[in-house]
């Protein structure tokens, strides 16, 4: 007699914030979400899930004894998915407006995707296009489409997307054991998931499968997923612009044109997000820099490489005559080194085995080969290294503005943010084992005190820690990351621990900072480097007459001065502090026979020591008044009739929404004269309101 088979009726899965759920065998993760009554749409239905730790589709089956995480559309992951499937849907949108397009790759990128194309023949997409686009994907999503998972093996693959030779690059490479296909540099902010890129999974045999979406019969897209259930699930998007990119990020590949956009969860989202891009506009620091004549990039000079004109010369003279005086003040010793060096200098340091590409070309000079240095530290190391040193030395603080070259790719060029000569405020300190801790505690209370006499409030920093490739020894490793992550916990500012993110060489913390617009940029960096000193065979002789290896840690506080000027200048939108703006003060005569005076008013704030310019009654008041506003100056004195006769000034207070009449002028000199010498911080410049 036979035995019956037995059949499973019903599953349960343990769903986080709604406990165990009973349903029937081979139900979905969409079964799921009916069976709670969870809105199918909205910000806050379910677009995809996370199944026993990994994100997946809503149309994926459940097994008993799952856990389910559902996540909707207002999550990271849900946003994700949605920009995700949104570029997809461009993707689908181009191939069937200009049929016989190539398209490479499209990510996630923060706060929005782009997407790759090769047009046929000469076809250039251009503004009124990207309408056409936007009107394309809505029809789309009005269709209801669904995006449907499919497998299949590496033939069948190369099979399916034979007429798109970026899809089969991809998967040559997968097949060639590449786990990612998408190894372009540029934008790609976010790893999660690349559309246009090949997910890797073993089958039943150990074969390689590759997987890919389809929307409709006509259009299927090579793609790891997870995407939302169906087209009807998107729509609140815009596309931004368009660029170019090379394939793969090689110059010497195909040049392809990359379209922008940005994707949210309801029409507010995007409303806010298009205005806080407006404001990124407004704020643009090469906007500002030529609006208030501070720098440019000839091209004569060549790309990346800035001028700065005189009142940018004398913001970035303060930024540095600040960061000398707090550094010689803190105990740190001011040294100098060339900008060029023998390569063998960096053959040593190692910079030629893993930095050769983003360092400019060597230059023979009777037969030696020279390069533009790219990092101070090596030159620091040499300056220790010149004589025997003693533990009563220890802790040796090295300081520099030291100006470096880095021949970073044009495409990623961008203002002062990035570019390829720059000035790193550049500290190395050499300090005993036992004085590491103490070193780095008071490094990053130095380095957030400085950066909040910069205005600057709102800090995290994210600490790196040992990768699974290292040198060193893992005790020397734990010593440094426990004594970088109890820095940063007295200092109370909060942080998250990238597991294995440490370079090979060291673990790291890095400070990122919020700007006025909440923006979030990567500032300060603090590293403990095992590397460096066995490579330059560094010593010290200890107390024991033993000698001993020192620790080395790399302090850049600025990062750099442009791009700290950059971000300055973002966040002010241009109106920086007093102490800091090139101007203090600007005097207007009303009238020509008002002129002596107002000549005398600016001789006594130069004798106050503040930066003055009197601007003569060659044209109206009211025009003078403007420009000065215009030109950001903090403070514009008007002098007419009462104010020869009682010398006293009328006070127009950047941002002060009306003037102070009758202000003597000793009392307003030395008022200014004091806020410039505190190096007071003003708040910053707020967003405009949204209209």
């Amino acid at each position: 007699m036979g035995i019956a088979a037995v059949t499973q009726e019903h599953i349960g899965v343990e769903v986080t914030d709604s406990g165990r759920q009973e349903l029937a065998a081979g139900a979905t993760l969409v079964d799921l979400v009916t069976s709670l009554r969870l809105p199918r749409k909205g910000p806050q239905g379910p677009v995809v899930a996370m199944l026993d730790g990994q994100l997946v589709d809503l149309t994926t089956p459940l097994s008993d004894g799952a856990t389910v995480t559902l996540l909707s559309a207002t999550s990271p992951e849900g946003r994700e998915v949605l920009r995700h499937s949104t570029a997809h849907v461009l993707a689908q949108a181009v191939v069937s407006l200009w049929p016989g397009s190539k398209f490479a790759i499209g990510p996630v990128i923060e706060n929005g995707f782009y997407y790759d194309f090769e047009l046929p023949g000469d076809a250039r997409f251009t503004d009124e296009d990207l309408q056409r686009i936007e009107a394309r994907m809505r029809e789309i999503f009005s269709e209801d489409q669904p995006f449907v998972r499919e497998e299949h093996s590496v033939a069948e693959g190369l099979a399916l997307f034979g007429d798109q030779p970026f899809k089969t690059e991809i998967i040559e490479g997968v097949a060639g054991g590449v786990r990612d296909g998408d190894v372009a540099s540029g934008d790609t902010d976010s790893g999660m998931m690349d559309a246009g890129s090949a997910d890797v999974v073993a089958g039943d045999g150990g074969d390689t499968v590759v997987s890919a979406y389809r929307n409709t019969e006509s259009f299927v897209d090579l793609c790891r997923g997870p995407h939302v259930p169906s087209t009807s699930r998107l729509g609140y998007f815009k596309l931004l612009r368009v660029a170019g990119a090379y394939w793969r990020g090689d110059e010497h590949r195909q040049q392809l044109q990359r379209i922008y956009g940005t994707a949210w969860e309801c029409k507010e989202a995007l409303a806010e997000h298009l205005h806080h891009l407006e404001e990124a506009e407004r704020r643009d620091h090469r906007r500002i820099g030529a609006e208030l004549d501070l720098f440019h990039f000839p091209p004569e000079i060549g790309a990346g490489l800035a001028v700065f004109h005189p009142k940018g010369a004398m913001i970035r003279t303060l930024m540095e005559d600040f960061a000398r005086q707090i550094h010689f003040s803190s105990g740190y010793q001011p040294v100098w080194t060339p900008h060029t060096t023998k390569s063998t200098l960096f053959e040593i340091s190692g910079h030629l085995s893993w930095y050769a590409e983003g360092m400019y070309p060597p230059m023979e000079m009777e037969g030696a080969e020279y390069r533009l240095k790219p990092m101070n530290c090596p030159m620091h190391i040499l300056i220790y290294k010149s004589r025997q040193r003693s533990y009563r030395e220890l802790p040796m603080r090295l300081f520099e503005l030291g100006t470096v070259y880095r021949f970073e790719r044009s495409g990623v060029l961008h203002g002062l943010a990035r570019v390829r000569g720059l000035t790193q405020d550049d500290s190395h300190i050499f300090c005993a084992p036992e004085q590491l801790q103490d070193e780095l505690a008071s490094l990053m209370t130095f380095v957030l005190d400085v950066l909040r006499t910069f205005g600057l409030t709102e800090f995290e920093a994210e600490l790196s820690t040992r990768p699974e490739k290292f040198v060193g020894e893992p005790e020397e490793w734990d010593v440094a990351t426990e004594a970088l992550r109890q820095a940063i916990e007295a200092s109370g500012i909060p942080y998250v621990v990238a597991e294995g993110e440490g370079a090979f060489y060291a673990p790291k913390i890095d400070v990122h900072l919020k700007d006025a617009i909440g923006r979030r940029w990567q500032v300060s960096t603090l590293q403990v480097d095992f590397q460096l000193p066995q490579r330059f065979d560094m010593e010290y002789v200890g107390a024991d007459n033993e000698r001993h290896r020192p620790y080395m840690i790399h302090r850049a506080l600025f990062g750099s001065v442009e791009r700290f000027f950059a971000i300055l200048l973002e966040h002010y939108a241009g109106a920086l502090p007093t102490w800091l703006s090139p101007i203090h003060v600007v005097v207007l005569p009303v009238r020509d026979d008002h002129g002596p005076y107002a000549d005398e008013v600016a001789a006594r704030c130069r004798e106050a020591g503040l930066r003055v310019e009197v601007d003569h009654a060659t044209e109206p008041l009211g025009g003078r008044v403007r420009r000065a506003k215009m030109d950001k100056i903090p403070y514009v004195l008007v002098v007419g009739d009462e104010d020869v006769a009682a010398r006293t000034v009328g006070v127009n207070r950047r941002g002060s929404p009306s003037p102070d009449r009758g202000v003597s002028l000793d009392v307003f000199a030395e008022a200014v004269a004091a806020e410039v010498g505190d190096h007071t911080p003003v708040p910053a410049v707020p967003a405009d309101p949204q209209s």
